[in-house]
């Protein structure tokens, strides 16, 4: 049986560069926007990677696995 990992998830992966560069474009942005809509978008990417790494430890502990 191969050992299950994270980073063997391409969904994880691609949310992970997402959210990098998500920061990337909110970083640049000036104040009014950065604080308005920068905080809120980057929060939303920041969550899609968490909820594939929360799904994935259920998923684990559902099955009785160890990473």
């Amino acid at each position: 049986m191969s050992c299950l990992s994270i980073q063997k998830i391409s969904a994880y992966s691609k949310s992970f560069d997402f959210s990098d560069e998500a920061w990337k474009v909110v970083i640049k942005r000036d104040c009014f926007v950065k604080d308005a809509i920068g905080r809120q978008f980057a929060r939303a990417v920041d969550s899609i990677s968490a909820n594939i790494f929360e799904g994935f430890y259920r998923y684990l502990q559902h099955h009785n696995l160890t990473v």
